[in-house]
């Protein structure tokens, strides 16, 4: 039997609320390594305790071995097998362990009663959108569903809302490290550009075949960098195609690495395996094989020479090496300077970061370091550098409106100055006047020398654009007039005559910008009533 750890133990509980409380499809989140099996186990032996049935539904053989072999030994409740040949019907186990592509066949799940299991458990739960998967749940309606994925993008996360109600439980990656289930990741970017203009897309990821193509170029480059980096680490590489991986063993063999190589077609995997586990090899190779289902936990560097924007695909990878073993003390992560003129290429970064900006700043940080960074401090410092930048951002708009502000009047002190009660009390009414200012009147505000960001409506911005057109013809002052005399104590400007205002400041002026010790500007009194006619000066 198997103890749970503190965080398995609020996953059940999570889960087993969830459906107490009505909630019949929910997900449980757990990154890889940190013992879904196990979870899931459990909460199968809390349903057979209940004289429920159970089915624990997955796509591939080596997940239904490790589900039943997991169950027995964290459990010890034995299970029946549905798969092929071998049908769990005549069986007594309360825990069927089911194979997706048998189980989708139309003549298979007629065997079953639509009542048959109360509980159905789906591994690797991002598999769960497809026709098979929604097939066998609808032969089922009743029973009550549990999705285990590890981490899910966030595209993931909003498809798999079709399929389930509720998240019962995630446990992140950061805190898998912090509380010490996982080992630390430090990433690096090696500094080699590999072009991806190039690739195609298909399905909503790059095209296997297409990067295959791209990436045989640059094989013995990316071969020259990891001698410099992990030559002496357990390596595993991810690539498209088996005939990419095969020719990259061969390369890393000719550099002095002992390379293995494995693909769904090896006759003599587990053998490959088993040797890779013993050390007798320090690289293993695979196109896309050992995403899910198998587990090497002296793996303490991981290459993803087989980029994606999916980043559960990403995680997957990234997961085979996070587990700990003893003399472990990082997984080392090594990135690539990926050239493409697509911008959702996952790196370190997508592991743990949320915010799309800080994830940017963190693949930078990463890439400049020109070494290892540990993830959860890179993630720390760009998260800083974030506030940072938004802060030096601001004070700079705040800066700049200052600026502008000091050359441009308020509307509300350009109201008063005019003594326009009009506009002071001015309501839209209609549709358009409560729209924003279009940017053709805040442009023609502000060089008229109006603040603009003050006037929140298009009716405001109208009235008073056709009040400076009427006020140039009645020969009144500018709003830069206003501006400038009202700021040295003078009051109503706005009821003055453009020539009187000009006057004045060129009076202030010739007296090296000082007021004149003969006018007070609290008692001054304008000489010249406005004219007919608007000269062509401003100030």
């Amino acid at each position: 039997m198997v103890d749970l750890r503190p965080y398995q133990r609020e996953a059940v509980t999570a889960i087993e609320s969830q459906w107490a409380s009505g909630v019949k499809n929910t997900l449980l989140v757990l990154p890889t390594g940190t013992g879904k099996t196990v979870v899931f186990c459990k909460v199968a032996e809390d349903q057979v305790r209940e004289g429920g049935r159970v089915l624990i539904l997955a796509h591939r053989g080596e997940l239904l071995e490790q589900a039943a072999d997991k169950l027995y030994k964290s459990t010890g409740l034995l299970s029946a097998l549905e798969k092929a040949e071998s049908s769990s019907l005549d069986s007594w186990f309360r825990v069927t362990v089911g194979s997706v592509q048998t189980l989708m066949r139309e003549s298979r799940l007629q065997r079953f009663n639509p009542e048959h299991f109360n509980t159905i458990i789906i591994d690797e739960a991002h598999h769960s959108l497809s026709d098979s998967y929604q097939r066998i749940l609808e032969h089922f309606p009743s029973a009550k569903v549990l999705g285990v994925t590890a981490t899910p993008d966030r595209g993931d996360m909003r498809n798999l809302g079709t399929v389930f109600e509720s998240l019962a439980y995630e446990y992140t990656l950061p805190r898998a490290i912090r509380e010490g289930y996982l080992c630390p990741i430090k990433a690096q970017t090696i500094p080699l550009q590999l072009d991806l203009s190039g690739v195609g897309i298909q399905s909503g990821d790059f095209k296997a075949g297409d990067l295959g193509t791209a990436l045989d170029p640059y094989l013995v480059q990316i071969a020259e960098e990891m001698q410099k980096v992990c030559f002496s680490r357990k390596t595993v590489v991810f690539l498209p195609l088996v005939k990419t991986s095969q020719k990259f063993r061969d390369i890393l063999n000719s550099m002095g690495f002992r390379a293995a190589e494995v693909n769904g077609n090896s006759d003599n995997r587990a053998e490959v395996l088993s040797a890779f586990d013993r050390g007798d090899y320090n690289v293993l190779c695979n196109s896309m094989l050992l995403t899910e289902g198998w587990d090497c936990p002296s793996v303490d560097c991981v290459i993803v020479l087989r980029p994606t924007k999916v980043r559960s695909l990403y995680a997957q990878m990234v997961g085979r090496g996070t587990r700990l073993a003893p003399g472990k003390t990082e997984l080392l992560l090594l990135d690539f300077l990926w050239h493409t003129e697509r911008h959702e290429l996952c790196h370190p970064a997508s592991l743990i970061c949320e915010n799309e900006e800080v994830a940017k700043k963190m693949t930078a940080n990463i890439e400049a370091a020109g070494c290892p960074i540990d993830i959860e401090e890179a993630e720390e410092q760009a998260q800083s550098d974030v506030v940072a930048q938004r802060e030096e951002a601001l004070a700079k708009q705040l800066e700049e409106m200052r600026k502008r502000k000091k050359k441009l009047v308020d509307p509300l002190q350009f109201e008063m100055s005019i003594q326009a009660e009009d506009l002071a009390g001015y309501c839209p009414a209609f549709g358009w006047e409560m729209a924003p200012p279009s940017d053709k009147q805040r442009q023609s505000l502000e060089k008229a020398g109006i603040f603009p960001d003050e006037i929140e409506n298009a009716g405001k911005a109208n009235l008073l654009l056709d009040r400076l057109a009427k006020r140039r013809q009645e020969g009144l002052t500018t709003p830069k007039q206003i501006r400038f005399l009202e700021g040295r104590g003078f009051s109503h400007v706005g009821t003055w005559a453009f020539e009187e205002a000009r006057r004045l400041i060129d009076r202030i002026a010739g007296n090296k910008w000082r007021i004149p010790r003969e006018i007070d500007p609290k008692t001054y009194k304008p000489m010249i009533e406005p004219q007919s006619m608007f000269p062509e000066f401003d100030v």
